[in-house]
């Protein structure tokens, strides 16, 4: 299992991690989109959402994912990211989380969950995330309740070395200083899912820990740095997964974030600990 998944994630960031702007790069950009398109077709039918910006049309791409049971109204909504910044070949950000969404998908997909799931991946995260606000604000108009929004945002570098962690002032006294672990950070009301998924993750032996902000994170400015920041301000329960960025990852929004800098037992330990812990919700 462990062989099998770590091999397909590879497979996917081989073909993900490259300069992919949507307007500086947007060969790499397209192919990206279409090779998501490609990888989630198995699984059912995936729906364009098209959106307008600077005179351009973007597309975030969906696959919904059945139930166990035709019992629950609300949606588990998963979200990863596919641009990348200017002149970065992104493969922390975010080929990563765009590869373990994949997963996810072929995942549930055979094995369904107790809720309904949308896959979602996401264009122009990196432009203010102009892609989740628009879905977010779209979910919102047709009255589409959300059980849990997670956003998988850098979940690829690992470091394991002393002080190898920074974080936003106040926090260092109460997590680990050493950057070989996930971070689950969400709103107040998804401290039950913070819990419950956690457990999941650390069965698989991977070391997680979570942070509840309030307010939306207006406090800690760090913790709205990716997809969850719309759905929170919306009021949705929603919680970014996240290997904290450049808070570790020295390579961030560089043109040596490659493959060669990441973690891949990590990456498919991660992705392994989402399964089970999205199983928890």
């Amino acid at each position: 299992m462990q062989f099998h998944l770590k091999t397909q994630l590879t497979q996917h960031l081989q073909q993900m991690i490259r300069e992919r702007d949507p307007y500086l790069a947007s060969e790499g950009h397209f192919y990206v989109r279409e090779y998501i398109r490609q990888q989630l077709q198995p699984w059912g039918s995936v729906i364009t959402d098209e959106f307008q910006q600077t005179g351009r049309t973007h597309q975030n791409l969906i696959l919904n994912l059945p139930a166990l049971s035709k019992s629950k109204d609300s949606i588990i909504l998963i979200g990863a990211h596919y641009d990348a910044v200017p002149g970065c070949p992104g493969a922390d950000d975010n080929a990563t989380g765009v590869a373990v969404l994949l997963e996810l998908a072929r995942s549930i997909a055979e094995h369904p969950l107790k809720y309904p799931v949308q896959c979602v991946a996401f264009d122009l995260e990196e432009y203010g995330f102009v892609g989740s606000q628009h879905y977010a604000q779209r979910l919102k108009q047709q009255n589409q309740p959300i059980r849990l929004m997670l956003s998988l945002e850098m979940l690829g570098y690992c470091n394991s070395n002393p002080n190898s962690q920074l974080y936003p002032p106040g926090l260092k006294y109460f997590y680990p200083n050493s950057g070989d672990y996930i971070a689950l950070i969400g709103n107040l009301k998804t401290i039950p899912d913070l819990i419950n998924i956690s457990r999941g993750i650390r069965q698989t032996k991977t070391s997680c820990e979570w942070l509840p902000v309030p307010n939306r994170g207006m406090m800690v400015p760090d913790t709205r740095r990716s997809d969850h920041v719309p759905f929170w301000d919306l009021g949705y329960s929603a919680i970014m997964v996240t290997d904290t960025a450049n808070l570790r990852n020295p390579h961030y929004h560089e043109q040596t974030d490659t493959l060669e800098t990441l973690d891949l037992d990590f990456l498919t330990g991660v992705c392994q600990g989402l399964i089970v812990g999205l199983r928890r919700v």
